[in-house]
């Protein structure tokens, strides 16, 4: 880990901290935005880790910046952080200043196409993209990844210039629907990326998102059931608590390595094995983990008043975007069958 990555974690994580609270949580799952903790983050450099220095950021490469998520996920950060991680990156690769308000990007999955054309106003950008992550809260802008004539293109479009079907996921997140039709950009460049190879760059972030909030469902199970009483003694005390925890917490560190491993790989993009079997593990250990969790708890897990949904939700919602688990697993196997029996030894090696 370098020596700025240290820093970026530690700062975050004190960040964190001290703004998620629980009403604050709550307050933005009724849909408000947290402009004040957007602030705090932008002051303390967490918003442009990625971008390049020319532009504004702080330089790191993509895998400092990525680390991040982590206690982000930790501490349920309701912000387009990785989103906005992830398009000041490739804005800097586009040669775009990133603006210093929230951004999001709109990354076309299987099925889903976006096109880049110039005409005398400059590039406008065709197409839809459903379930865009934070979209109306997007002040700087959407960054578009599309098809240009020449290759990859990565456009910055003005939230004005496109429409808008709002909806949200599971933990209230906003998750929206986004069409461009001709939407004009206000800036746009050339990237060495490939929607698969964000698309895989977006699974990374949900990977290192999604360790941290299972790190934090442990920590929530082990209190609880040291603290909570049953026929005269702690719930810790009693051997299926005991094993049921133990469990958990296998998961928490298969989730944690996993997210380690697809952080560092990210550059990398659809090539990436580490990403497709990062998120296809992440997901596995947060179905395991978040039943466990609220067995533990019992009914109370599952009420308003107690941390544990913001967590579990956020679990449930996020091992389905950017691909579940089972798609990833189908690339694997997809892979694996490519290289063949002669072949199969050296790819996992190389990963």
């Amino acid at each position: 880990m370098s020596d700025m990555r240290d820093m970026f974690v530690d700062t975050a994580t004190r960040l964190f901290r001290d703004h998620c609270t629980p009403e604050l949580l709550r307050a933005a799952a009724g849909g408000a935005f947290q402009a004040g903790l957007w602030d705090a983050m932008t002051e303390a450099g967490l918003t442009r880790a990625a971008a390049a220095e020319d532009f504004g950021g702080s330089g790191a490469d993509l895998a400092d910046a990525l680390a991040l998520l982590v206690p982000a996920g930790a501490w349920s950060v309701p912000a387009p952080l990785a989103e906005t991680l992830i398009a000041a990156h490739l804005l800097g690769e586009a040669g775009v200043a990133a603006p210093d308000a929230p951004l999001t990007i709109a990354v076309p999955r299987e099925g889903e196409t976006l096109t880049a054309r110039m005409d005398d106003g400059g590039w406008r950008i065709d197409g839809a993209v459903a379930r865009v992550p934070y979209a109306r809260n997007a002040a700087g802008g959407v960054v578009a990844v599309a098809r240009g004539p020449e290759g990859p293109v990565a456009a910055l479009v003005p939230l004005a210039h496109v429409s808008l079907s709002h909806a949200a996921n599971l933990a209230r997140e906003p998750r929206d629907d986004v069409r461009f039709d001709g939407a004009l950009a206000e800036a746009a460049g050339a990237i060495p990326h490939d929607a698969a190879d964000v698309w895989a760059m977006g699974a990374a972030a949900r990977s290192a998102q999604m360790a941290g909030a299972m790190q934090t469902i442990l920590k929530l199970s082990v209190q609880y059931a040291q603290e909570r009483s049953q026929f005269g003694k702690p719930l810790g005390k009693f051997q299926a608590i005991q094993h049921s925890l133990a469990t958990l917490a296998s998961q928490a560190a298969a989730a944690t390595a996993a997210a380690d491993a697809a952080i560092e790989s990210a550059h990398q993009g659809a090539g990436a094995l580490a990403v497709a079997a990062a998120k296809a593990r992440v997901g596995e250990a947060a179905s395991i983990g978040c039943g466990i969790a609220h067995q533990v708890h019992g009914a109370i897990g599952f009420t308003a008043e107690h941390p544990l949904h913001f967590s579990t939700q956020r679990l449930w919602s996020w091992r389905d975007e950017f691909g579940n688990d089972v798609y990833w697993q189908t690339k694997l196997g997809d892979r694996a069958v490519a290289a063949g029996a002669d072949g199969l030894w050296a790819m996992l090696t190389a990963a």
